[in-house]
């Protein structure tokens, strides 16, 4: 058991401010940073990051996307779109973008990877069920083959946190 707390961590804080090789941006599939997440990282990153994303242009629902980190302390940002701008995030979505972000870190070779509670804030997801999915595609893919050494959540407030702490204490008792 104690083996899974050094690879998954959870923390409340500033997501733009982790010390990790990747950043998970909570983006849309046109990939423009707008509020919340998106938007503290455009403003962090500096216009690197947007300038990538047009480059990339649009993606599917569901998949994800590596820029530059610009200015932030990751060198990368990973874009999991979990829905369309404007639009909701579902449970298939997110699960599919958890999964794709998680691999495009593993394919750059990436140790550590920091991850927000995707699709909670103006997507409207309900946390504790983002908490069980994320969780859960984490579990898995770290029981495979890959780089990743370590996978935070970095969650903005208490309750988050929370949310995600109790989910966690459920899942591990079955691992």
């Amino acid at each position: 058991m104690s083996g899974w707390d050094d690879k998954i961590v959870l923390e409340q804080g500033d997501l733009t401010e982790a010390a990790v090789d990747a950043i998970v941006n909570a983006a849309n599939n046109d990939l423009e940073l707008g509020g919340g997440v998106a938007g503290a990282i455009r403003r962090k990153g500096g216009p690197a990051v947007q300038e990538e994303c047009d480059h990339i242009g649009s993606i599917a629902i569901g998949e994800a996307a590596l820029t530059t980190g610009g200015k932030l302390k990751a060198r990368y940002v990973v874009h999991a779109a979990s829905m369309q701008l404007g639009g909701r995030t579902t449970a298939e979505s997110l699960r599919a973008s958890t999964r794709n972000s998680l691999s495009r870190a593993a394919e750059k070779n990436l140790k550590t990877i920091a991850f927000p509670a995707v699709g909670t804030g103006i997507a409207g997801f309900p946390m504790r069920e983002c908490a069980e999915i994320m969780l859960e595609e984490v579990v898995q893919h770290l029981k495979g083959k890959t780089s990743l050494q370590q996978v935070r959540f970095v969650l903005f407030d208490a309750p988050a946190l929370e949310s995600f702490r109790q989910v966690w204490a459920e899942k591990r008792k079955h691992l």
